[in-house]
């Protein structure tokens, strides 16, 4: 094993995306792994051969996480919810191919009409805090809730980043669904209509928009284990709770800590620290801008040339946004860059498989949401598209 010897000066200055960088001292847009190249270099004037031959039929979504040579490809290019809606508003296409993950291509379905088709590109590509609340669980959780007496008091919000059952559940129950952008206006609304909030399926994006939004309290928050009976909670804290935040989490922004904060602003002292509400609530308290993606790329949009950013969110897009600003340093919160590991599974085999599969006149990986889950998921997406 080779002694570890001090950096030198130049080797401990925080580096711009795409240059050299040393994974002991520095942060940068690099990583050790990085992800593949195409397997063939001819699978990108495939991929143009069946999306020109599907023409209008075809159209075809591409999350913010998704690599670039999948974007490339993209008809619309945002967030879960903006490519939902972005769907629903082209029924035209016989075809969406959602390159994003399983809960994204759902919603997709349960917006657009019967006539369309849904398509992921690779089955495998789910979403790890979705599946950290599963429908039997919730309906547990709910019969405890019942059982208190204090269910009637409760108003259930979920994440878009949900399942459909999920989604489905809360619809039933009376409640809305939410985004990191407008999780307080569904919030205020939920607590319009009941004495407390059942959040699923995310507990850092509830604990952060009701202490850092709503004025309330850490105490106010309880954290349900739907692996513990009554959530690991007594009777008295779950009636005493305003927020009942379901124990889920994002594996890409739980990553980043609150000493990653502390060290980026003592190497770089001018550093802009901008983070997503899915962090932790110590590391968005330490920061200076917190948003969505779509508030993190509007942000560096608007940011002054010469200014410094650490971003706190998932790699492929901080690296899209440190190329497209090269006047601007762009970094990785992190030292250790991070992937989605599921949003990368949608890479440009798959997505030229499915494009072929269609030109075939095969459906390859459709998605579909039952109809009773998809009427009350619909109706829980359509008082959030309701609020003010």
């Amino acid at each position: 094993m080779t002694e570890w010897q001090e950096p030198s000066s130049t080797a401990t200055a925080l580096l711009l995306l795409g240059r050299a960088s040393d994974p002991g001292s520095e942060r940068g847009v690099d990583c050790p792994g990085e992800l593949p190249a195409a397997s063939d270099p001819g699978l990108v004037e495939r991929a143009r051969a069946a999306k020109a031959a599907l023409g209008d039929r075809v159209f075809v979504l591409g999350h913010h996480y998704q690599r670039d040579e999948v974007i490339e490809f993209a008809d619309v290019t945002g967030d879960s919810f903006k490519l939902a809606q972005q769907a629903a508003a082209r029924p035209d296409a016989e075809f969406i191919v959602f390159c994003g993950v399983h809960f994204m291509a759902e919603s997709a379905d349960i917006l657009t009409t019967a006539d369309q088709q849904v398509v992921l590109p690779d089955l495998a590509a789910g979403c790890s805090m979705a599946d950290m609340a599963v429908l039997g669980q919730v309906e547990d959780c709910w019969d405890a809730l019942e059982e208190l007496g204090i269910a009637g008091a409760t108003v259930p919000v979920t994440y878009m980043n949900s399942s459909a059952d999920i989604k489905g559940f809360v619809g039933r129950n009376g409640g809305v669904v939410c985004t990191s952008s407008n999780a307080k206006r569904a919030l205020d609304w939920a607590f319009e209509r009941g004495e407390k909030v059942l959040f699923l399926p995310d507990q850092h994006l509830g604990r952060n928009t009701a202490v850092g939004e709503m004025g309330m309290t850490l105490d106010d928050c309880v954290l349900y284990d739907p692996h513990k009976k009554n959530g690991g909670l007594t009777a008295e804290q779950l009636k005493n709770a305003k927020m009942i935040l379901w124990r889920g989490h994002c594996s890409v922004h739980g990553r980043f800590t609150l000493e990653n904060v502390q060290e980026v602003r003592r190497q770089r002292p001018d550093v802009n620290v901008l983070v997503h509400p899915e962090c932790r609530h110590e590391v968005v308290q330490a920061a200076d801008y917190v948003g969505s993606t779509e508030y993190i790329i509007r942000a560096l949009d608007a940011a002054e040339p010469g200014s410094s950013w650490a971003i706190g969110t998932e790699l492929n897009l901080v690296r899209r946004l440190a190329n497209a600003h090269p006047d601007k340093e762009v970094m990785f919160l992190e030292k250790t860059v991070c992937y989605c590991s599921t949003m990368n599974r949608i890479d440009l085999p798959h997505l030229v498989w499915s494009l072929e599969e269609l030109v075939a006149g095969r459906v390859p990986n459709q998605i579909t949401v039952d109809p009773d889950t998809s009427r009350h998921a619909r109706t829980a997406l359509d008082r959030m598209l309701a609020l003010p």
